[in-house]
């Protein structure tokens, strides 16, 4: 099915220990993602990331649920479901982050999907996907970038 999945593979310059904490800290993800994260990097744990100034009106509030934490190896967690509902495959995108040794660095293997769950209409889940497309097409740089420059100063 076309607009299901987003996948991409990146070699990162740092080792998966490093890698997880980018991808999974509040502190990091700030780095290089959302403007501001509240969360526990624990199976279960629930949080917020907000995409702009948190007192804006204009600002993005988005809840999501840690699904597995299992440092270095793999974090995965849904996103994008509405206030008041819990996390479900119906209702969010399921977003993994799979970390493997690489030489020195790490090769991570970045999944999300959940568009057809979500969406029945096609145009709506298109859109969707293009938006996620986008996103991650910035934000993931922006995490290779920030996970060589923590290397590089430590």
């Amino acid at each position: 099915m076309q607009h299901a999945r987003i996948e991409r593979e990146i070699r990162i310059d740092a080792a998966p220990d490093v890698v997880y904490k980018v991808i999974s800290t509040p502190e990091h993800l700030r780095q290089w993602w959302p403007d501001e994260a509240e969360l526990t990097p624990a199976a279960g744990a629930t949080g917020v990331i907000t995409f702009g100034d948190k007192g804006a009106p204009d600002a993005k509030v988005v809840p999501l649920t840690v699904l597995e934490a299992d440092p270095p190896r793999r974090f995965s967690f849904r996103w994008v479901y509405g206030e008041g509902e819990s996390a479900a495959p119906s209702n969010s995108f399921l977003v993994t982050f799979d970390l493997i040794p690489s030489g020195a660095g790490t090769l991570l293997r970045f999944t999300e999907t959940g568009f057809a769950e979500k969406f029945s209409d096609q145009a709506e889940r298109e859109q969707q996907y293009d938006d996620h497309v986008t996103g991650w097409d910035h934000f993931l740089p922006r995490l290779v970038a920030y996970a060589a420059r923590l290397v590089r100063t430590a």
